[in-house]
């Protein structure tokens, strides 16, 4: 099994993440992606979006993160991770949405302003991570993880490495309690692989 994977990216950080929890060994292959490997010829044909991150599981090629996530958990079947009844799973699906949707928008579009130099609307991108926040902080008031699920999901690992970053794209934490205890369990489990951090945004003087 082989992983392509962005270092810096936090769609590559989650599934590494989830690899890592449930114990798998994989060989992890490092793309420059500001050298654009990720838009070279060979890699194009793994991923014609040219996106990391890419699985290869002895030649079942499984492009985007949270597909991956799920072919995981499927090809295991960890229904822990992905529950198999029908409004669980459904809840579970959401947050995935939520994860290629407002995340990418959000923390993920603020990340790549700071980190990646990418040119887009600071106060924009700011506001709907705020936005998403709010909303996942008042969802976590009452429950451990993010699907309401007794364990944790797929969700949690989906959501854990933009939202844990979001201070370097300059969006602040700090209001939101549950939102950073959800993030310490997501760091108490075991296997759990840490995002290498950047000294960008508010993490600039840290």
């Amino acid at each position: 099994m082989k992983l392509y994977y962005g270092p810096l990216s936090g769609h590559s950080h989650r599934v590494r993440l989830f690899l890592s929890l449930l114990g798998m060994d994989y060989e992890p292959i490092e793309l420059d992606l500001r050298a654009g490997d990720h838009k070279a010829a060979g890699f194009l044909r793994l991923n014609r979006f040219g996106e990391v991150p890419v699985l290869d599981d002895d030649g079942t090629i499984i492009p985007d993160s949270n597909a991956i996530l799920v072919y995981l958990a499927k090809k295991i079947g960890a229904t822990e991770w992905l529950p198999e009844d029908p409004v669980t799973a459904a809840n579970v699906q959401r947050w995935l949405s939520v994860a290629a949707g407002k995340v990418a928008y959000g923390p993920c579009a603020a990340r790549l302003i700071t980190v990646f130099g990418y040119k887009m609307n600071v106060e924009e991108v700011v506001e709907r991570s705020h936005s998403l926040l709010r909303v996942m902080d008042d969802e976590l008031r009452n429950k451990d993880w993010i699907a309401g699920t007794v364990e944790p999901s797929i969700a949690d690992v989906a959501l854990y490495s933009y939202i844990d970053r979001a201070p370097e794209g300059n969006v602040d934490l700090a209001a939101y309690g549950h939102v950073r205890s959800w993030l310490r369990r997501v760091e108490a489990l075991s296997g759990f692989f840490p995002f290498r951090k950047t000294k960008a945004g508010l993490e600039a003087g840290a």
